[in-house]
């Protein structure tokens, strides 16, 4: 059988290829219907009603990466035209992308991406936007005034939440020159959250997650990841290189983690989707 499918020939070759031109096609029918949807959506999208944003940069070989060494690879293993199936074989690294900080990326003895639940992945999430100072300050940081400043706009940050950052910085994925901001001595320069900003969240929000638009929670210029370790030790995951956070609401949306339960793993690429 395994041979007639190589070669394909043969009734197994014959009822794969069924198989997958019937789901092609339902696939390629849903995808014009959604285009069709798409042609008929405001680009700006409405907080007043309910809305779908996908904030995952796609998996690229490409993507800007903390240390460029470990970009990642792919090549292609077979194709359609000579084996009757395309597959493709991928080298990543688990924090490649739109990826999941696991508490045992930092902390001693955390939790690893299996273990996260599904109540942890799917929570409350706010926007707290600081574009318009990091676009002159690449350094800054999320401070607990800008929490403070959001509140008294937005409203109280629910407990739970994931509090993500918006600075802008997503616009840069295509330079990875421009998304690291590195320096001629090699320091990094993009924004983060400040750790004692974590910290008041922790205690005062009990918040679920912290999430970025950057290559990091901590901003670019540290070097002894405070950030990281405060939410960690905490027993809570990050979210790093998230995409089109200036889409979504400052308040009142849901975000659903789809973390890949990597056997031991520190965190792991995810695709993450808001609704509000």
């Amino acid at each position: 059988m395994a041979q007639q499918e190589r070669a394909g020939t043969g009734a197994g070759f014959s009822r794969r290829a069924a198989l997958v031109g019937g789901a092609a096609a339902a696939v390629t029918a849903a995808l014009a219907g959604t285009a069709r949807a798409e042609d008929r959506t405001p680009r700006t999208p409405s907080w007043g009603g309910r809305g779908l944003c996908d904030l995952t940069h796609p998996l690229t070989t490409g993507l800007p990466m903390f240390v460029p060494a470990e970009a990642p690879s792919r090549r292609t293993v077979v194709t359609i035209e000579e084996d009757g199936y395309y597959l493709q074989e991928w080298r990543v690294f688990e924090h490649t992308g739109t990826h999941v900080d696991a508490p045992g990326h930092f902390t001693p003895g955390g939790r690893l991406a299996p273990e996260l639940r599904i109540d942890e992945l799917v929570t409350p999430a706010v926007v707290i936007d600081i574009s318009t100072r990091a676009a002159d300050e690449p350094d800054t940081v999320v401070t607990i005034d800008d929490v403070h400043a959001h509140e008294q706009r937005h409203g109280r940050i629910p407990d739970g939440a994931a509090v993500l950052m918006n600075s802008g910085w997503g616009t840069r994925i295509g330079d990875p020159v421009a998304y690291r901001g590195a320096d001629a001595m090699g320091t990094l320069h993009f924004p983060g959250f400040g750790a004692d900003t974590c910290e008041w969240l922790l205690e005062h929000r009990r918040i679920r997650s912290l999430g970025v638009d950057t290559l990091s929670i901590d901003p670019g210029v540290s070097t002894t990841f405070d950030t990281h370790l405060v939410l960690t030790g905490a027993d809570r995951y990050g979210l790093e290189n998230l995409a089109h956070l200036d889409r979504i609401p400052p308040t009142g949306a849901t975000i659903v983690v789809g973390l890949i339960p990597f056997e031991e793993g520190s965190g792991g690429p995810a695709r993450v989707f808001a609704s509000w």
